[in-house]
């Protein structure tokens, strides 16, 4: 069965682009341009997720938040903005939003969170067997293996590559790992993630073919079992 989305933006250009993506990803898309139309939509139920927009006629992004959240609903929210400061996107998590998301972006990094964002209200659903190729995770037991050899890893080793796996084949930016792996809602200037990546890609695929840790030049990282 196809996950509903419902997309309130009020550029219709934008709004467009991202149905579009989001119908060739297997989603059903709708979109309202005003927040009040958003709200009375959204309030009628049957959506899987929420793609707001901060800045809306009639009724801005937060305030339609504000409002299904007081009433109960538990949709997954996901914030779209041009605000960016810290502050801007406490204030979105705080309106009652699940993620914050700033413009511009990138259309997989939308695609990425809000499959998160669905899953996270599933949680029931969530594999604990995760498999990649001749990587494997036990996430309950908290075991690696890769062609059957056991693989060691640190804490955040380990969390860093459960992120991966779980999106595996798809581009993982800097931004996904600082906020989903070191709970980072900001740049705090390090290699933190460079230096990371670099110890696991020294444990799982040192010694064996092919590699599947992948730089996505410009773009992130992808963990994937074909070339």
């Amino acid at each position: 069965m196809s996950m509903r989305v419902l997309v309130i933006e009020d550029d219709r250009e934008a709004a467009a682009y991202m149905c579009r993506g989001l119908s060739e990803s297997g989603y059903v898309a709708d979109q309202a341009s005003d927040g009040e139309e958003g709200y009375a939509m959204a309030s009628n139920g049957g959506y899987d997720v929420l793609v707001v927009d901060r800045m809306l006629p009639k009724m801005d992004g937060l305030s339609v938040v504000e409002r299904l959240r007081g009433e109960g609903e538990k949709t997954p929210i996901l914030f779209l903005s041009a605000l960016g400061d810290v502050d801007d996107r406490v204030k979105g998590l705080k309106a009652g939003g699940d993620d914050y998301l700033v413009k511009p972006y990138a259309f997989a990094e939308l695609l990425a969170r809000l499959e998160a964002l669905v899953r996270r209200q599933a949680p029931d659903q969530v594999e604990v067997n995760l498999k990649v190729g001749d990587l494997e995770m036990d996430v309950l037991a908290r075991r690696v293996t890769r062609a059957g050899n056991d693989i060691l890893l640190q804490p955040r080793e380990f969390r860093l590559l459960e992120y991966l796996m779980r999106h595996a084949g798809q581009t993982v930016t800097r931004t996904m790992l600082l906020e989903n792996v070191w709970d980072y809602h900001f740049d705090p200037q390090t290699n933190v993630i460079d230096v990371h990546i670099s110890r696991l890609r020294a444990k799982i695929d040192k010694g064996f073919e092919p590699p599947l840790l992948h730089t996505v030049r410009g773009a992130g990282y992808c963990l994937r079992a074909a070339p």
